[in-house]
């Protein structure tokens, strides 16, 4: 089961549930892959409302490795979820949102526009 208070989120995948958490490593493996200097620039990546399906295989699959799950890229591009592309996008925004705290009680920034759009689409 995951835990919000820690960044979790559960997801199915593959038919399978699955936790995904972005671990300071994990955030640290997504600023390397996206070429942000930082985590501010990496938050201005995320709420700049613009994320390729790329984006969402990078961010999902350092979720599932934060979560320590041994897995690639390429294994996650295979991967299913139930909604397909909106799914995908809904696990994106909420584990965005896991993470930086926007949800539960977070008021003091407003949630990405992708994020906010991805996570209403459930």
């Amino acid at each position: 089961m995951a835990n919000r208070h820690r960044g979790e989120i559960s997801a199915e995948l593959n038919g399978r549930p699955r936790t995904l958490v972005l671990t300071l490593g994990a955030l640290a493996e997504l600023e390397a892959a996206f070429g942000a200097g930082d985590l501010v620039a990496l938050t201005e990546r995320f709420g700049a409302g613009r994320l390729s399906a790329r984006d969402a295989i990078a961010i999902l699959a350092a979720g599932l490795r934060g979560a320590g799950e041994s897995v690639s890229e390429d294994e996650v591009a295979r991967m299913t979820t139930p909604g397909g592309a909106a799914g995908f996008a809904r696990l994106v925004g909420e584990l965005i949102a896991a993470t930086f705290g926007a949800g539960e009680g977070a008021g003091e920034r407003p949630l990405p526009e992708a994020t906010r759009a991805a996570g209403q689409q459930g």
